[in-house]
């Protein structure tokens, strides 16, 4: 064997040995360290967007994707792009236990979709229909938070038959007396929302006493949305989308929704000055019987964060079912027995909250 031949053979067999070492096929030499384990897939960074042709135009949606998982519909608040539900994945890995697969649909003039002033709730229902059809989901589960609440309603009353079940999260009822902000022009109407277009850090601020600001990295995965919505395709905070959002929500009375027969549950927040509890109230009204309200002391229109989890065990078919931080551990208790745990000391929801308040 010639010297350049040698070499290459140990070459050979000290990358041979180091492959071996990593994939713990062979034991780690006396005296020395386990080798690190490097992962094999990529985590993710949040939900994809992706493009569909529909109706003359295009609609962006995303999907967390998970193959097998029940498909939920969220709905973001007045302001997001398909890329809001990325703001609950501090609680990703539950979510994925649950078996749980979030999709979003954008709307009118948000983040990547263009802007049609022509457009409304019918279209943004057939929109969220041309893509559940073309992921090949039928039924799915609706969670809809804040401004979402509107289109939520009218998809109800569109397809009454296609929700399992209709989560409200702080959501914005299209029913009752209209908001006082009716009343302003479009011009005037601009102006007020104009200074929180420009800057998401004032769309996106909640009070200081907000339990959001215990989630290490959410302030600032929201404002990264806001800038999205008003600045990603390049909008240049254009109030005019956001405005004709407004006015869709002045649009009264609300659709017919009781051919829904579906449960709904409401969480309502009793600090929420944006959509006070008694505003959440009509909610009852529209649904009347099959309303479940859960509703909160400690939170005001951040109820959907704090209690995201009681909102996925609900979405996962777990709704007799509390999470509580007993001690150092979360248990997931019967109603009645973690009404008593808490009663005792327990912490609602995961005990992230207890650590981190």
């Amino acid at each position: 064997m010639n010297k350049a031949t040698a070499a290459a053979a140990t070459v050979l067999a000290l990358s041979a040995a180091t492959v071996l070492s990593v994939s713990g096929s062979a034991p780690a030499a006396a005296g020395r360290r386990p080798a690190p384990v490097v992962q094999d897939h990529f985590d993710p960074l949040g939900p994809q967007v992706h493009a569909l042709r529909h109706a003359g135009r295009t609609v962006h949606y995303s999907d967390t994707g998970e193959s097998g998982a029940r498909p939920v519909l969220f709905i973001g608040g007045t302001g997001t792009t398909a890329r809001a539900s990325g703001m609950t994945e501090f609680l990703r890995t539950t979510r994925e236990n649950l078996g749980l697969r979030l999709i979003s649909v954008e709307r009118n003039g948000f983040g990547d979709t263009d802007y049609d002033p022509s457009l409304g709730f019918a279209d943004y229902t057939g929109d969220v229909e041309a893509v559940l059809d073309h992921l090949g989901l039928g039924r799915v589960t609706v969670v809809a938070i804040s401004g979402g609440g509107p289109y939520a309603a009218h998809l109800a009353a569109a397809h009454p038959g296609r929700i399992a079940s209709l989560h409200l999260a702080a959501a914005e009822p299209p029913y009752g007396a209209k908001p006082a902000y009716c009343a302003l022009d479009d011009a005037a109407l601009s102006k007020e929302l104009a200074g929180q277009i420009r800057d998401p850090r004032t769309w996106w601020a909640f009070p200081d006493d907000s339990p959001v600001h215990d989630i290490p990295g959410f302030t600032d995965r929201a404002e990264e949305d806001g800038a999205r919505t008003y600045y990603q395709r390049g909008q240049q905070a254009d109030p005019a989308p956001q405005v004709h959002e407004q006015r869709l929500y002045c649009e009264r009375p609300g659709p017919d929704a009781t051919a829904l027969k579906a449960p709904v549950y409401v969480y309502t927040g009793e600090k929420d000055t944006t959509v006070p509890p008694e505003v959440q109230a009509r909610w009852n009204d529209a649904f009347g019987s099959r309303v479940t309200v859960r509703r909160y002391a400690d939170t005001g229109h951040d109820v959907q964060y704090r209690h995201w989890d009681q909102v996925l065990l609900d979405m996962a078919g777990w709704a007799d079912r509390t999470a509580v931080c007993v001690g150092d551990h979360t248990r997931v208790l019967p109603a009645r027995e973690a009404g008593a745990a808490v009663r005792h000391g327990a912490v609602l929801g995961g005990c992230a909250w207890k650590d981190a308040g």
